[in-house]
């Protein structure tokens, strides 16, 4: 069993974003801005959708893959460190998903 962890990726994405753009995808993203790189994670969450619709467990894994890389870039641009999605996800974790997505719709 493999011990890479959404931190590991955070960390080479972080490295990566600071590569010559002619070098690096990741650094190409960085510095083409939020617009492209949200983009970019669109395409990619289709790509996941579609893969899951068809059944296919090799290209789903491929495109999870592809959609986690490319939420760390996101994240990377907007300066949003994983852990604080961590801990969103750990409160949320403090009570039923059902309830707390009622005290969403509340707001």
């Amino acid at each position: 069993m493999s011990g890479f962890s959404l931190s590991d990726l955070e960390a080479i994405v972080s490295e990566r974003a600071k590569a010559s753009a002619d070098e690096s995808w990741t650094a190409k993203l960085v510095l083409a801005g939020q617009p492209k790189a949200a983009k970019k994670l669109g395409e990619e969450a289709i790509e996941t959708v579609m893969a899951a619709l068809t059944n296919d467990r090799d290209n789903l894994t491929y495109e999870a893959a592809d959609l986690l890389y490319h939420l760390m870039v996101v994240l990377k641009i907007a300066e949003i460190p994983l852990q604080d999605v961590m801990n969103e996800l750990e409160r949320r974790t403090s009570r039923s998903g059902i309830a707390e997505k009622a005290s969403r719709q509340d707001q």
